[in-house]
């Protein structure tokens, strides 16, 4: 008979396990089972020394035992809209990702519609999957809809129908990052700015909007009547077609990059040069912001850490269940300056309404 192949031979040997793990590290096993657990009590130096042989092993904890002897699941249900717009996929994605780092895994639902129903149906295939806690990513207005659940729940955004245990909110910036834009342009000689909006049943629309009006209030500048477009470039693109009809336009805010760069090419279609006749300003800071022509000046939101500190508060809650109940707050997002955006173009005679700013 011919001898087995080395590799189909070692094929044939079982992974390493946890005695395994701690007979290198010169611990015991429950020690071992503490450190993987994210259990106390074990020394900074105990926890470093069984990381390090898990690794050089390459050791991974069976999650299914570890479920089955801690009586629990360790698992976390997000609901979200079904869609491929840059903030919910980006929350989605940091999201499952902290959630990971803390031993714990995801169930994902998304909707197609959002509906009450659809979001209710979601929960309930989260929670039947043994979810501990919900995360409800749901960007549009529901209506006032009311949804209840009996386990810890934490909103991205808003989602006043909701009752639960324990609801932590991470309540958005929006609208002081679009008030930095629009701050910004006006400081470049803009004597306004105009905005294109997304869908106004969008939470994200509103905060937007009322940042935009807020910092043109503040600075005793005109308020133009607004665009509303769809997020999409498309609907930046009509928008924009519009504006540049309006030879005294000369800054433009958009709730989106999509948006933004649809604006951008209708301006430059009908020949109005940007940023020398218009600047452009843009909100997400999407990974081709930085590469399309002229790159694209926005608003860098913090999807990352915003989803990652909204998890870490849930999973707080579900371990601790008589702690506080976090309230969160994201920062505002960094001003991004790149090549659509420059000073107000210089005009030779005064506009309606005061001119140009000095």
């Amino acid at each position: 008979m011919t001898d087995v192949e080395p590799s189909r031979r070692g094929s044939a040997r079982r992974g390493p396990v946890s005695v395994d793990v701690a007979r290198l590290a010169g611990v015991s096993q429950k020690t071992v089972s503490r450190v993987m657990n994210n259990e106390l009590p074990v020394s900074t130096e105990v926890r470093e020394r069984v990381l390090a042989a898990s690794r050089q092993l390459g050791y991974r904890p069976n999650s299914a035992a570890r479920a089955l002897a801690a009586g629990r699941t360790f698992r976390i249900g997000f609901v979200s809209l079904g869609t491929a717009l840059h903030g919910p996929v980006a929350t989605l994605v940091a999201a499952e990702r902290a959630a990971r780092e803390r031993g714990y895994s995801m169930t994902i639902a998304t909707t197609d519609a959002s509906d009450l129903a659809g979001v209710c149906k979601a929960v309930d295939s989260a929670l039947e999957q043994g979810a501990e806690g919900v995360a409800l990513s749901e960007p549009i207005d529901l209506g006032g809809g009311q949804l209840s659940v009996d386990v810890p729940a934490l909103i991205f955004g808003h989602f006043p129908g909701l009752s639960a245990p324990h609801v932590i909110s991470t309540l958005n910036a929006g609208d002081q990052s679009a008030a930095l834009a629009t701050q910004h342009l006006l400081g470049s000689g803009h004597p306004t700015v105009h905005h294109i909006s997304g869908p106004q049943s969008w939470f994200a629309t509103r905060e937007r909007f009322q940042g935009w009006r807020r910092a043109l209030l503040a600075a005793g500048a005109p308020i133009p009547q607004h665009h509303t477009g769809d997020w999409t470039a498309e609907s930046g693109y009509r928008a924009g077609r519009e504006l540049a009809k309006a030879p005294d336009v000369s800054a433009i805010f958009c709730a989106n990059d999509d948006m933004a760069f649809g604006a951008i090419r209708a301006l430059l279609e009908a020949g109005r040069s940007v940023p020398g006749e218009v600047s452009v300003m843009g909100f997400d800071d999407v990974p081709v912001a930085a590469y399309s022509s002229p790159s694209l000046s926005t608003i860098r939101h913090p999807f990352d850490a915003g989803s990652a500190a909204g998890i870490g508060a849930l999973i707080e809650v579900i371990e601790n269940p008589d702690s506080a109940r976090p309230r969160l707050v994201e920062p505002p997002g960094e001003l991004i300056l790149r090549e659509s955006t420059g000073p107000a173009p210089h005009r030779t005679s005064p506009e309606p309404g005061g001119g140009r700013r000095p």
